[in-house]
């Protein structure tokens, strides 16, 4: 592998690395406001990105813990996605990438990038069904606005995953050939 390539890859673990820690400060901070929306709402305000829904907690509970609910599974998934591609960055052997090991990996991101496209795509319908009930919902927009972008790029990357599973495939019949 050539010293380009090689400190390529190593930019992207390191960018990897931030984008996950942003993801999980960012899922840390929702749950942080979201206990404190429950047990002392006047701080809200001052908590990450002010998200105060407590409006919505006055006006119904039900609809307050299920759109947080989405919001946090959507961020936590979120991170849950770098993470498992921080360990397959950890893992892949770029003399010999085919293994089942990354084949699987691969499918667990598009798994995963698969469930938050649909999970943002469905709390996305439901803000706007509460919208006209008179909810406010336009603070969680940003939250799920990426909702076809994630389900489009899970296809890409199962596709992906199984030429990797073909890859794997077609190296341990060579192997055994030889």
């Amino acid at each position: 592998m050539s010293k380009r390539n090689n400190f390529v890859f190593i930019a992207l673990h390191i960018v990897s690395w931030l984008i996950f820690i942003g993801l999980s400060i960012e899922a840390g901070g929702l749950i942080v406001n979201f206990i404190f929306s429950v047990v002392k709402p006047e701080f809200v305000g001052n908590l990450y990105q002010k998200l105060d829904l407590s409006k919505m907690y006055h006006q119904n509970q039900w609809a307050f813990f299920g759109m947080y609910g989405f919001l946090l599974f959507v961020s936590i998934l979120k991170a849950t996605l770098f993470y498992i591609l921080i360990m397959l960055q950890y893992k892949l052997d770029l003399s010999k990438p085919f293994s089942s090991y990354v084949a699987n990996k691969i499918k667990s991101i598009a798994y995963c990038t698969f469930s938050i496209g649909i999970i943002s795509l469905i709390a996305r319908q439901v803000a706007k069904s509460l919208l006209h009930y008179g909810y406010e919902t336009d603070k969680l927009n940003q939250f799920w606005e990426d909702s076809q972008a994630f389900i489009l790029m899970s296809a890409v990357v199962y596709v992906i995953s199984q030429i990797f599973k073909r890859g794997v495939e077609i190296q341990n019949e060579n192997d055994f050939t030889v």
